[in-house]
């Protein structure tokens, strides 16, 4: 019906006579519900994805970080072979259908893997799901907020037009934010498959939001107006310039411009918009810093907020769930900066011209990861201390309830000990975490039992043998010392516990949740092993005695846990923290979040902004993905630094990044300065009629979450 009101219309025009109102399209409520159901998927995913690499793929904080951005990287670099594939051959509807049925497979590819069960090799088969998804969702992402327009009849509903993008951008940030709120609840307070999490579902959900989304962008297909591939701008653009470098170089004649050597083979419009497009893509160089900083909300701000402690009253707020943040602060702060902060700031001309928006959204983003740096040196305490180069550590447990003295020497360490002669407590630790170490080191010790106890008597004596780089660990038992290497390293998303048993036989030891009234862990006593359970007040048992009531298990921290039989049968039993818990609250993490967001309103509408207004109407599907292959580089910044690995620190690592950003900043801001402004327009005045006045209306469109 509507096109044929739209092919009524024309007709009339043509006749003169006045148009009828077209009504608003109905097509328009399954692209935006099509676009919701995506951006739930993929924000849904990346939200929990870097923790699912180092929690249960095994990465490092390094390794998923890289995999992360490179992930990131691919689906900001596919928007070009998205458009290309759209404007060039297949058209948006079909490029967006088959790519999204891509985009299903790698969601329900990566829910499949993350089960147990299956045996399949997940990390493989993590692999391929991203890169599915990847090219799934870069490869739609420049085509459906054009074809929601491409429903739309200019200049008859241009108003609609405008509710339309209101209605999409809406749509994003609802998806973004409901499931970067979800996600992470389905991942950790759901268990499945024997563990305490259950990623698959968390992969799951997002996964069947895609499938849905694909059912909605189909059930509105009879209602679509569904053009015909306009043709390939990027190419034309690609071979414009490639051939003028080509004629450039081997010409001696002289242009004014060496754009102007292509005008044998290309049209002298198409070189004009080229050069008005290159003017604006020049000051697109410094951009990537920007996202390299602002993309690692989920990687390093993530991997940092799980150090923290997470409680807030009865409430958990989850490592990844603090990324809701962003798209939450976006809707707060986009109309305060309309009404109140802009006006400010242009009052006290600290921004006259929209690049000088830009520079000051850079500076904030430096310093959200200065503020970040200053937050991870406080975190520094709580993450106990780690092994290092040219160090050993060593740590003697009490596995008697009474008094040991060790006695060791040539001790050469960092510490400053007067004595050699050390008391370890009952069922306590001793531990010395800075010993000079070449490879191995052998430290003779001797060992001797409190007189007048029931240690009277025991004495050991021999070397420790060290190995640089180990936490190197003695359990003084019944049948001597029992050597092991200690894992100190920070519990994440829980408490790590190891239990050394000293007893008389092999006997069951379980923790158990007074609050959940469930059992957190169930072993025979030989079982050394290090384990994770879930933080809170809990019992614990040996051969059904409970020997630690109401015991509190601090997030972040690992225990050891001496377990001791007396002569009588008793159990007696006392926890050894090695590794500090989470005592700095992960609402310190706020400040930084909240700069950042005001960094993203000033630098990424802005620029969108800018780019659109300053571009010929022609090349501005050009320039929306240069803008997307911007944060492409970015996330490959952050790729080369952490694969650089030339910084033995986190908070370092922050500071650099700050330090390059207001690096990036000060040439950006002699660009800008430099930069003339242009009022342009494009080479086809029918063009201009149709493409200006979209952008205009799509301004609303320069809030949509990269």
């Amino acid at each position: 019906m509507e096109l044929e009101d739209i092919v009524e219309n024309q007709n009339l025009l043509k006749k003169g006579r006045k148009i009828k109102k077209l009504p608003y399209p109905k097509a328009v409520g399954f692209i935006v519900t099509n676009e919701f159901c995506e951006r739930f998927s993929y924000y849904g995913m990346r939200t929990i994805l870097s923790l699912y690499l180092r929690d249960k793929l095994g990465y490092s904080d390094n390794g998923a970080t890289v995999i992360y951005h490179v992930f990131t990287m691919f689906a900001y670099f596919f928007p070009l072979i998205g458009a290309m594939i759209a404007d060039g051959w297949l058209g948006r509807f079909r490029t967006i259908l088959y790519l999204s049925l891509v985009y299903a497979a790698g969601s329900t590819l990566i829910s499949i893997s993350a089960m147990p069960q299956l045996n399949l090799p997940t990390m493989e088969f993590t692999i391929v799901a991203l890169l599915l998804i990847a090219f799934g969702t870069g490869g739609i992402k420049p085509c459906v907020s054009a074809f929601g327009g491409d429903q739309f009849k200019l200049p008859e509903q241009e108003r609609y037009l405008g509710y339309f993008f209101s209605l999409f951008y809406f749509a994003i940030n609802a998806g973004s934010l409901i499931s970067t709120f979800l996600t992470p609840i389905l991942r950790a307070d759901v268990h499945c498959f024997g563990d305490n999490d259950c990623y698959s579902l968390a992969f799951g959900v997002p996964g069947i939001l895609m499938v849905v989304s694909i059912v909605f962008f189909v059930a509105g297909k009879r209602l679509y107006i569904i053009k015909k591939p306009a043709g390939n701008v990027l190419g034309k653009v690609s071979t414009c310039i490639g051939h003028a470098v080509v004629k450039s170089c081997k010409s001696k004649e002289k242009r004014e411009h060496w754009l102007d050597h292509a005008d044998d083979k290309y049209d002298s419009n198409l070189i004009e918009d080229v050069k008005a497009l290159l003017r604006v893509l020049v000051l697109f160089i410094p951009l990537p810093v920007f996202w390299a900083l602002f993309d690692q909300q989920g990687s390093r701000w993530t991997f940092q907020a799980d150090r923290m402690e997470q409680d807030i009253g009865s409430w958990t707020l989850k490592a990844d769930q603090m990324q809701v943040l962003n798209p939450l602060l976006i809707l707060i702060f986009i109309p305060i900066f309309e009404v109140a902060i802009y006006p400010f700031l242009t009052w006290c001309k600290l921004v006259r011209k929209p690049l000088h928006k830009m520079i000051w959204g850079g500076i904030l983003a430096a310093c959200a990861f200065i503020i970040s740096g200053i937050v991870e040196l406080n975190l520094l305490p709580t993450y106990g201390t780690p092994v290092s180069e040219g160090l050993a550590q060593l740590r003697v447990y009490n596995g008697y309830n009474c008094n040991f003295t060790l006695n060791t020497a040539n001790l050469n360490t960092l510490e400053d000990n007067a004595t050699r002669n050390f008391e370890i407590g009952p069922l306590s630790a001793y531990e010395n975490l800075h010993i000079f170490a070449d490879d191995f080191v052998d430290l003779p010790y001797y060992l001797q039992g409190e007189p007048a106890t029931e240690c009277a008597g025991i004495a050991f004596s021999g070397y420790f043998n060290l190995k640089e780089k180990t936490a190197n660990s003695f359990f003084i038992k019944k049948d001597g010392l029992y050597n092991f290497t200690d894992n100190n390293d920070k519990a994440i998303d829980g408490v790590n516990v190891r239990f050394l048993a000293n007893l008389n036989s092999v006997v069951d030891i379980s923790i158990e949740s007074d609050k959940k009234n469930k059992s957190l862990l169930s072993i025979q006593s030989n079982n050394t092993s290090q384990k994770s359970i879930a933080k809170g007040v809990s019992n614990v048992t040996v051969g059904g005695f409970v020997v630690l009531s109401d015991f509190n298990f601090k997030s972040g921290a690992v225990y050891t846990i001496n377990v001791y039989e007396d002569s009588a049968g008793v159990y007696k039993a006392n926890a050894v923290m090695i590794t500090p818990s989470n005592s700095i609250h992960i609402l310190w993490l706020i400040p930084q979040y909240v700069v950042m967001t005001m960094g993203e309103v000033m630098f990424s509408v802005t620029g969108l902004e800018f780019s659109f207004t300053q571009a010929p109407a022609s090349m501005k599907s050009v320039l929306q993905s240069v803008w997307l292959l911007t944060v492409a580089f970015g996330n490959l910044i952050v790729v080369l630094i952490v694969e650089g690995n030339f910084l033995d620190a986190q908070w370092k690592e922050f500071f650099l990044f700050a330090g390059l950003m207001l690096i990036d900043m000060l040439i950006f801001t002699t660009m800008a300065f430099r930069y003339k402004y242009k009022e342009l327009s494009s080479s086809d005045e029918n063009l201009a009629i149709e493409e200006i006045k979209m952008p205009e209306k799509t301004s609303q469109d320069k809030y949509e979450k990269n």
